[in-house]
């Protein structure tokens, strides 16, 4: 049974953490405020502001990001942990990550992007976590719902959406576990043992800045490895910076071309689909649960209602 973390109070400490790439405080600073606002604590981690370079901008080294994301995972006084941002090098931590204290005091982790093989780990300890904005606010900004709605679950307020149809959708209703992320994290664990596990759960897919050619190999892996036939449905998100700067839709969060590439490979297969959930590298990046049972409904409206009491 996938465990809910216990919602926070006033005062609650949250920890803040780069796992991944580095960030500036400048980059943060906006989304600390409206932590603090809420009446919450902050605590940065060591490295939540490093820098290393190996090729690419890390926080810190592989054991700095290790050693900054096993302090607040089974730290006693943090009650959330919640990610500057992704990037690469969440992977990294894979191996070394325990839950010795963690799972005495179970606290939710809060990020998306690079940040699913961490949330991948911890729903196959039977932990939910949320799939939501990390603490860097993007260049265009990011939608006051998009945080809000975080809040709402730390409370312990499980969201419900509604959102339009979409031509492209497949229509019924199927119930079950949330999983997914960003789909080249999910391609990367496939056959790894940190990979979900797919049977009859509700699968969530996101990208960034992927060419077209590369999207399909990462759902033809998929198809390869059976996650379609095993998924009882599917919500596909934000899909945007795909192919180049040529594309004429290069800007938008729902790309047509990626949404009818990935219409193509799900056509053999009849579960309820849902396109243009506003989850994902978007300006509304509204948060789901990974871990929680929802009930997927796709008519003329689409809705995703969590049942987790």
């Amino acid at each position: 049974m996938v465990v809910f973390p216990k919602p926070l109070q006033k005062g609650d400490k949250i920890a803040v953490v780069s796992p991944a790439g580095a960030v500036d405080f400048s980059q943060i600073s906006t989304t600390i405020d409206l932590i603090k606002s809420k009446g919450y604590e902050v605590e940065l981690s060591p490295n939540s502001l490093g820098f290393y370079n190996m090729g690419y901008a890390y926080s810190g080294t592989e054991e700095e990001r290790l050693s900054d994301l096993n302090w607040a995972l089974n730290n006693d006084e943090i009650s959330a942990v919640w990610a500057t941002r992704g990037g690469y090098g969440c992977q990294h931590l894979l191996k070394g990550l325990e839950l010795s204290q963690f799972k005495q005091n179970p606290k939710w982790y809060i990020g998306y992007s690079d940040n699913t093989v961490i949330q991948s780990f911890l729903l196959k300890n039977n932990f939910a976590s949320i799939h939501g904005q990390t603490l860097k606010t993007a260049s265009l900004g990011v939608s006051p719902e998009s945080f809000e709605n975080i809040f709402q679950i730390l409370k312990g307020i499980l969201p419900e959406y509604q959102i339009k149809s979409h031509p492209l959708n497949k229509k019924g209703n199927a119930q079950g576990e949330l999983i997914g992320g960003n789909l080249a994290m999910i391609y990367t664990l496939l056959g790894s043992p940190y990979s979900f596990d797919f049977k009859d759960k509700i699968l969530f897919i996101e990208d960034i800045g992927e060419q077209f050619y590369a999207l399909d190999r990462m759902l033809m892996g998929l198809e390869l490895a059976g996650v379609f036939k095993q998924i009882k449905g599917i919500i596909i998100g934000g899909m945007n910076n795909m192919g180049n700067e040529n594309n004429p839709h290069f800007e938008e969060n729902f790309d047509p071309l990626a949404y009818k590439i990935i219409s193509h490979r799900l056509k053999n297969y009849s579960i309820p689909t849902a396109f243009t959930f506003p989850n994902g590298h978007i300006f509304d990046n509204l948060p789901l649960i990974l871990g929680a049972k929802i009930k997927l409904e796709v008519s003329n409206i689409v809705k995703i209602i969590f049942l987790n009491k």
